[in-house]
């Protein structure tokens, strides 16, 4: 009896180690670097920060993580290293998303234009801490969604905007995303996905519903170049997270789901037609959580002093990350020191 008595206590004792580890952003070498990993208060809400470059005097690039609620913080260390030569490079975590949800705060105002004015205080943050006139903004899939809003809502913070597997019209890209699937479903044999796929075709070609994205990633619409799922594992491995701040993630991404109706009613092309700043998007091919497709027509509709749409022949939803090189190559040629 005593044993059980002492592994119970083991066990209870490791959880909560787990739950309480502390948590950091490992340094970077360079005698003006920058490596901040904090909470700070934006827009009456805290918020995290992963702030992180080889020297704060140059660029500053602000990403806008995905989702709705799904930090990229804990595992975008490792493709961003190249990046941080040239550029200081911010992170954060969206209001009610990881080590930004705090618990029994209330999330039902959640909305779209709430993390807009969110960025665009954290935006103003930033320029004044690092004393910059202006910033870049990137926006990665659903934070392309909300980067837009800001860029055209405040475009005196920034420089020019980026979007990385851009949102476009929900209809038609989530319509293109059915199809594939099906189509690449029809490839390998598998009736039931068939089946199970256009039951819900009338709903998808209405905008009434999203592909089922476990469907897209089986099918190689989510990544190409990197696992997927191994993207996942930083939530569990890497240092800027412990086992509570996951527990934090999965009730987030739960909250943020009152989003949804939001995206399918306001599709971003009716929101936002023209930037009064450079327009730049990064579409893998394969991308099909976000047609590159129904993003190139989003594009080609867009008034913007300047604009380029580069596509990412190897890529999926993430091409930043699965062609790093390619894409830091091209941040660094347009926008570095």
């Amino acid at each position: 009896m005593e044993i059980y008595f002492i592994l119970v206590i083991l066990i209870l004792g490791l959880i909560l180690t787990g739950a309480f580890f502390p948590t950091w952003t490992p340094g970077i070498k360079g005698k003006n670097s920058v490596r901040v990993y904090e909470q700070v208060s934006i827009n009456g809400a805290k918020h995290q920060l992963m702030i992180r470059g080889v020297d704060k005097n140059n660029p500053i690039l602000v990403f806008v993580h995905g989702g709705p609620g799904c930090s990229e913080i804990p595992y975008v260390r490792k493709y961003q290293d190249i990046l941080e030569q040239k550029f200081t490079i911010v992170h954060y975590d969206q209001r009610g998303t990881g080590k930004s949800y705090h618990f029994f705060e209330d999330y039902s105002n959640l909305s779209p234009e709430l993390l807009t004015d969110d960025l665009i205080a954290l935006t103003r943050y930033i320029r004044k801490r690092f004393g910059k006139d202006k910033v870049l903004l990137a926006g990665h899939s659903f934070g392309s969604y909300v980067g837009m809003l800001a860029a055209a809502k405040a475009p005196e913070n920034y420089i020019a905007y980026i979007g990385i597997g851009q949102v476009s019209n929900f209809n038609e890209s989530e319509t293109d995303s059915l199809n594939y699937c099906i189509e690449e479903a029809n490839k390998a044999g598998n009736k039931d996905d068939i089946a199970n796929l256009e039951k819900i075709r009338s709903q998808v070609e209405k905008g009434d519903s999203f592909v089922p994205r476990n469907y897209i990633q089986k099918y190689g619409g989510g990544s190409r170049l990197i696992d997927e799922d191994g993207l996942y594992k930083g939530y569990r491995t890497n240092r800027e997270y412990n086992l509570l701040d996951r527990v934090r993630l999965n009730l987030g991404v739960k909250k943020s789901e009152v989003m949804i109706g939001d995206l399918l009613q306001n599709s971003l092309p009716s929101l936002v037609k023209k930037l009064e700043i450079p327009c730049y998007f990064h579409m893998g091919q394969y991308d099909y959580k976000t047609s590159s497709k129904a993003a190139k027509n989003y594009f080609d509709s867009i008034t913007s002093p300047e604009k380029e749409f580069i596509l990412y022949s190897e890529s999926a939803h993430y091409p930043q990350f699965e062609e790093k090189e390619k894409f830091a190559e091209w941040l660094i040629k347009k926008f570095s020191n």
